[in-house]
């Protein structure tokens, strides 16, 4: 029972929120996730956007929509993620 816990934990997947700023692939989405990041010497938060190929499989999201995406295995060269639920449509 001990192994089954410490297993299913260390193997969660990552999950992250952000905006679709591309839809125009088949069945892929281009999600931007926006990171607040404090700056090791300055101690200012610095805003830090990261690019995700996010697999959608019934071609239902759209540019401005906030979703959210989960880790999954490699699906192409660059497709890692994949979208699990819109959050917030555009408007």
């Amino acid at each position: 029972m001990a192994e089954t816990i410490e297993q299913s934990e260390r193997n969660t997947r990552k999950v992250r929120e952000g905006l679709v700023v591309s839809n125009k692939m088949d069945k892929t989405a281009v999600v931007a996730v926006i990171e607040r990041v404090r700056h090791p010497k300055y101690a200012k938060f610095v805003m830090r956007t990261k690019k995700l190929y996010a697999h959608d499989e019934t071609n239902d999201v759209n540019v401005g929509d906030r979703v959210r995406v989960m880790e999954t295995r490699p699906l192409s060269k660059n497709k890692r993620w994949r979208v699990v639920e819109v959050l917030e449509r555009a408007k």
